[in-house]
């Protein structure tokens, strides 16, 4: 298998192993078909959506991937108030009216020094996109807008952006209200977008991003995006090592902070629960958060303690 921009120890793996495991603070396990699926939309250059119920760590796959590829990761949570040009791009016109105030108030009468101090660049700032596409370009907007920001995205050592390329997680698309999906059409095509006020083009050049999309199917994704995507379901193992599944999971973040018999009891109830009819059954999520809380408890507390404990984690439901 040729690997091409992504020849990595983790993808060349992908003809040795079934799982592979990055550790360096992430831990997280990926399995043969996880691997397939990033390599084959990245080098057809289409973004990957994953599918999955919550708990399942969609996330963690796009900042594991980041991590072993030494890439940046951008990353936006989608919610129902988020347009378009959020990920593309932000103006704040408020500051820029109050700028003009400000400017009038003072009474500055040199024009051209208040025409410079009104440019449109000094109210963009990049959104995700654009950091993804041109990560040049958008470090130079940031450092031209005047405006408070959230600072930009942090970078691995030894990261080149002529080089390398960059992550970028499209999060909860479901989330978003149907017009932002469609909207994103030309953009995830093309690769490009266009900034309204500096009139300026921003296009993916050299080394593509790798676009990671998760949903939690709480909403039907327009048809065409789903088609504009290559696909892949994060599952919990159900089959008989499905107790294992976990405890293999739940040791990469804590290894001796708890007990063998902590992990199996977890699990066991886990899968009680999960197997009920819970509207919010738990997951892989829940499983990590039981054992977070266990992990600062001697091991003769957590077997005292456990059960105590797990059904503030694992039920969900409200009390009648």
């Amino acid at each position: 298998m040729t690997l091409k921009i992504l020849e990595t120890d983790l993808f060349k793996s992908l003809n040795e192993e079934d799982e592979v495991l990055v550790k360096d603070g992430i831990n997280h396990l990926f399995d043969k078909q996880d691997l397939l699926a990033i390599w084959a939309a990245y080098q057809a250059g289409r973004p990957l959506l994953l599918r999955g119920k919550p708990g399942t760590g969609k996330s963690q796959v796009a900042k594991a991937i980041a991590h072993i590829l030494g890439w940046p990761l951008v990353s936006e949570v989608l919610h129902g108030s988020t347009q378009l040009e959020d990920l593309h791009w932000h103006y704040d016109a408020i500051s820029r009216l109050g700028e003009a105030q400000s400017l009038s108030a003072l009474g500055d009468k040199n024009e051209s020094k208040v025409k410079e101090q009104l440019e449109h660049k000094h109210f963009i700032s990049p959104g995700v996109f654009w950091w993804a596409f041109d990560w040049t370009t958008a470090k130079e907007c940031f450092a031209s807008d005047t405006v408070a920001q959230p600072m930009p995205p942090s970078i691995p050592d030894s990261w080149d952006a002529k080089k390398q390329g960059v992550v970028l997680l499209i999060d909860e698309i479901d989330k978003a209200e149907p017009d932002l999906p469609n909207g994103l059409l030309q953009t995830l095509g093309e690769l490009q977008f266009n900034v309204p006020y500096i009139h300026k083009t921003i296009k993916a050049e050299g080394i593509k991003p790798l676009i990671i999309i998760t949903t939690n199917e709480e909403r039907e994704l327009p048809t065409a995006l789903v088609r504009r995507c290559y696909t892949h379901t994060l599952k919990m193992d159900e089959g008989k090592a499905k107790e294992q599944w976990l405890i293999k999971r739940g040791k990469l973040h804590f290894g001796d902070e708890v007990s063998e018999e902590s992990y199996q009891q977890a699990a066991t109830e886990l899968w009680k629960d999960r197997n009920s009819e819970m509207r919010y059954p738990p997951g892989l999520a829940e499983y990590l958060d039981l054992l977070r809380a266990l992990a600062t408890l001697s091991h003769d507390e957590q077997a005292e303690q456990l059960n105590q404990i797990s059904p503030f984690v694992y039920n969900k439901e409200a009390e009648q």
